[in-house]
C-alpha cells in the first residue's frame, strides 16, 4: 500500500535545516524511500524581493508566504500520488505555522479569515513536526547569518525567534525539539533517528513517564505562550491478546482531526504505538466497536513546552484537585526539568489505576 507522510523541519536561524535536508535524504533513501523536499518560501521570496518590507504591509506578505506555502504543499502531494513508490516522505523546509511566529494573534486572524483557514486544519496537516534549535541557544559561537541572505537576527532576537516558532508548534500531537545539548553531527543523527522512529523504520515505541501533579494553574497555563490546549474525546475499542486500541478525536473550536492508535506492551515503560489518521465517517465507524465496558474519555490536554522539553498536562472532568501530566522520551534514565508551577506529587509511570484505559472502565 503506498504510504504518503508529510514531515515539517522547522526551527530558528542557523539551527541547520540546510544540513539537515541532506541527512534526511541519504537516511531515506536508503530505506527506500522517494523523499520529496517543498522549499523554503520565505527565502524564495525574499531573496526574489517580495519581502514583509517590500509589501503594503506584512499582513498583505503573509497572505502571499502562506498562499504559496499552502500551494506547493498542495503540488507535492498531488504529484506523490500519481508516483509508483510505496513509500513517500514529503519533507516540508517550515510549514504553514511557522508564519504564526513573524504575526500577532490579530494579523494571523486577518490572514486566516482571507485565505478561508483553519488553525487546527493547518497546524495538523502536517503528520509530525521537528524543531531543530538555533545554534543562538547553546552553541553561540557557531551562530552566523553569513550563509542565508534572509537572515538577519542578532543572538538575543534569534532565541526569541526559536521560542516564538516554538509556540506556534505547541499544540501538535507529535512536536519534537532537538536542541543543542550534543555536538552537531549527533544533533543531525538524533534528528534522523526520530523521523526513523516515528516512520516505524526503527522500533516505534514509545517511552512515557507519567506523574500525578497538583491540579495546576489554568490562568498560568492558558497566558504562556509556549502553551496551547486541546480537546480529546478518546474512545477504547474492543480488542484482544493484550493490544490497546482507541480512537481520538483532538481540536478546538469544533475543529477535530481524528485518529486510530494501536498500542503493545514492548516491556518496562515502553510500549510499541502506531497511529493513523482518519476520515470523520471512518472514526464515527469504528465508534460502533467501541467497547462496552469503557467509557468514553473527554479531558483537556495543555501541551506545554519547557526547557526543548514537550510535556502534555490532561485535565479530567471528574478531579478538581489534581491531574496527569505526560511526557515522552527517548531514553527512559533522561533527566526531567520540572516548571517550577508545576507541584509533582508521585510518578504513576508504572500504576495501571491512572492509565487512560483504567479511568475509562465503567464502575
Amino acid at each position: 500500500m503506498k504510504k504518503i507522510t508529510k514531515i515539517v523541519i522547522t526551527g530558528g536561524p542557523c539551527a541547520g535545516k540546510s544540513t539537515a535536508m541532506s541527512w534526511i535524504r541519504n537516511a531515506f533513501r536508503q530505506k527506500g524511500y522517494n523523499v520529496l523536499f517543498v522549499s523554503e518560501t520565505a527565502t524564495e521570496l525574499i531573496t526574489g524581493g517580495v519581502a514583509p518590507w517590500t509589501c503594503a504591509s506584512n499582513v498583505e506578505y503573509q497572505k502571499c508566504q502562506v498562499e504559496m506555502q499552502l500551494t506547493k504543499e498542495r503540488l507535492y502531494l498531488q504529484a506523490a500520488e500519481t508516483m509508483p513508490d510505496e513509500k513517500i516522505l514529503v519533507v516540508c523546509d517550515r510549514g504553514v505555522m511557522d508564519n504564526r511566529a513573524y504575526m500577532s494573534r490579530e494579523e494571523f486572524d486577518e490572514v486566516l479569515k482571507a485565505l478561508h483557514g483553519e488553525e487546527v486544519a493547518w497546524r495538523d496537516s502536517y503528520d509530525a513536526v521537528f524543531h531543530l534549535v538555533t545554534a543562538a541557544n547553546g552553541a553561540e559561537k557557531y551562530y552566523t547569518d553569513a550563509n542565508n541572505a534572509a537572515r538577519y537576527e542578532s543572538v538575543e532576537e534569534a532565541i526569541a525567534l526559536d521560542d516564538r516558532l516554538i509556540a506556534a508548534w505547541t499544540g501538535h500531537r507529535h512536536l519534537r525539539i532537538i536542541d543543542n545539548s550534543t555536538g552537531f553531527e549527533e544533533k543531525m543523527r538524533r534528528l534522523a533517528t526520530e523521523i526513523a522512529v516515528f516512520l516505524g523504520e526503527e522500533h516505534p515505541y514509545e517511552m512515557e513517564r507519567k506523574y500525578l501533579i497538583e491540579y495546576p494553574d489554568i490562568e498560568w497555563l492558558e497566558s504562556n505562550p509556549l502553551c496551547h490546549r486541546v480537546d480529546i474525546d478518546q474512545t477504547y475499542l474492543k480488542s484482544c491478546d493484550g493490544e490497546e486500541i482507541r480512537v481520538r478525536r483532538r481540536g478546538e473550536n469544533g475543529n477535530y482531526i481524528y485518529y486510530e492508535t494501536h498500542k503493545r506492551p514492548f516491556g518496562g515503560m515502553k510500549r510499541m504505538s502506531t497511529e493513523k489518521r482518519l476520515s470523520r465517517p471512518e472514526y464515527r465507524r469504528l465508534l460502533k466497536n467501541a467497547d462496552p465496558a469503557c467509557r468514553t474519555i473527554h479531558k483537556k490536554r495543555y501541551c506545554l513546552t519547557y526547557d526543548t522539553q514537550y510535556f502534555e498536562i490532561d485535565i479530567y472532568p471528574f478531579w478538581d484537585d489534581k491531574a496527569i501530566l505526560e511526557i515522552e522520551l527517548r531514553d527512559e534514565n533522561a533527566d526531567i526539568r520540572f516548571p517550577k508551577e508545576i507541584k509533582v506529587l508521585k510518578e504513576v509511570t508504572d500504576d495501571p489505576a491512572y492509565k487512560n484505559a483504567a479511568l475509562a472502565r465503567k464502575e
